[in-house]
């Protein structure tokens, strides 16, 4: 949900462009219909600064029906966190506070959970090889695609 939803819609689609199929699922649409795209023995991976959101808590809960031999990763910061409970691995962001005015604006947290949805990309690429030529295959178009792609060299 929110902010925190733009990190995990961004880091499904990094995962996808890497050879590692993924999408994001909206945590308010999976109550409509959207929680149908899981599949038992998926990982799920659930982005929440505060572990407290009730949509994202939901819709972990719910998937356990689709979803029995999968395994759920929270990447949270509050101790106190729903989505600890709800979670087989807890990525802790640590105590985080936010530098805007108010204390409110996510920032600091935001950039927290955008290393740890890259480096878990970066890992994921490493640990299955992925190659330049997987890379393009998935990534055609655009300056990126042209450097990947076999057939440019």
């Amino acid at each position: 949900m929110g902010k925190a939803g733009f990190v995990a819609r961004r880091f499904a689609a990094t995962l996808a462009s890497t050879a590692t199929p993924a999408f994001y699922i909206h945590p308010s649409e999976a109550a409509h219909g959207d929680l149908g795209h899981i599949e038992d023995g998926d990982c799920l991976i659930a982005f929440s600064t505060s572990g407290k959101t009730r949509e994202v808590l939901e819709c972990i809960e719910l998937s356990r029906h689709l979803n029995r031999e999968g395994v759920v990763i929270g990447i949270t910061s509050h101790p106190d966190s729903g989505l600890r409970d709800l979670a087989h691995i807890v990525l802790d962001m640590g105590v985080i506070e936010e530098p805007c005015p108010l204390g409110l604006t996510p920032t600091a947290s935001i950039a927290a959970m955008s290393a740890i949805a890259d480096a878990l990309t970066l890992t994921l690429m490493e640990r299955k090889g992925v190659t330049r030529e997987d890379y393009g295959v998935r990534h055609h178009g655009g300056y990126l695609g042209r450097r990947a792609r076999l057939d440019n060299v």
